[in-house]
């Protein structure tokens, strides 16, 4: 009898394994496409680089559908104006757009007859005061970052943009700072690449920018995101008729420092 139920459970088990084995076809949403525009102009060099690609479905073989047929311009508060010519997967160059400060510049895009537009305005730069590296123990672990100091000018809202490169590396998107509660005093800015890998022997590169506030809402956004969420929303763009990205005309500098013993 023993046996009889033994056999009956095992014939229970392997049909439930079956089962849970069935394939089941989910109907996944496909939100429309949308354009997506990178137009980070810096003080760096008068050669600016602008791209405009379209979201594709998460499934698809690439990240993003590059847009050939984009007219880019942008103009400035002197009445002149840049065509951008097109360069390949997306990227659109200029070679003669120095920044200056405190022109307004606007920018157009148009695909197919849909217009997108975006105003930015050069902020001064705001020069540091000293520059270096910290370490901290974190859990018995050395962490290292670039440390800014330097004076907030005083009744003037101010907000900070910093990428960094490692070793030659890309430059990524580390950390955004608003002086929303440090207006006019002596701040320190503590910088580090996105995973807080670096490490002795590393050798650094940190762009720092003195952006907009619209700028800096959009890139808070970004670092305050929760990777956990199912459904994260895209960060506010400063570009108009729904347009993903952003526009941004920059006073911009790059530190170089490399990681050693202290």
């Amino acid at each position: 009898m023993r046996r009889c139920i033994y056999l009956l459970i095992s014939v229970f088990i392997a049909v439930i394994m079956v089962a849970c084995e069935e394939i089941i076809d989910v109907n996944l949403k496909v939100g429309d496409p949308k354009y997506v525009i990178d137009a980070d102009l810096t003080s760096l060099s008068s050669e600016q680089v602008i791209r405009v690609t379209q979201t594709v479905p998460f499934n698809a073989d690439i990240p993003s559908k590059p847009i050939e047929n984009a007219l880019v311009t942008v103009s400035d508060s002197r009445g002149r104006v840049f065509n951008f010519a097109y360069q390949g997967q997306g990227y659109y160059t200029v070679q003669n757009l120095a920044l200056r400060k405190n022109i307004t510049y606007n920018l157009s895009v148009n695909i197919d007859n849909e217009l997108f537009e975006a105003t930015s305005k050069l902020e001064d730069l705001v020069a540091i005061d000293s520059l270096g590296v910290i370490q901290e123990t974190i859990f018995n672990e050395p962490y290292y970052f670039v440390l800014f100091k330097f004076n907030d000018p005083m009744d003037h809202p101010n907000y900070y943009r910093y990428s960094i490169s490692v070793n030659g590396g890309p430059f990524r998107f580390s950390s955004a700072f608003s002086d929303k509660f440090n207006d006019g005093l002596l701040v320190t800015h503590q910088i580090a690449n996105s995973d807080n890998s670096l490490a002795i022997g590393d050798s650094v590169v940190v762009r720092r920018q003195c952006i907009s506030k619209e700028v800096y809402d959009y890139w808070n956004e970004i670092q305050f995101a929760n990777p956990g969420n199912a459904s994260p929303s895209n960060p506010k763009s400063n570009i108009s008729n729904g347009a993903f990205g952003y526009f941004s005309t920059t006073a911009t500098k790059e530190y170089g420092v490399r990681i050693q013993l202290l």
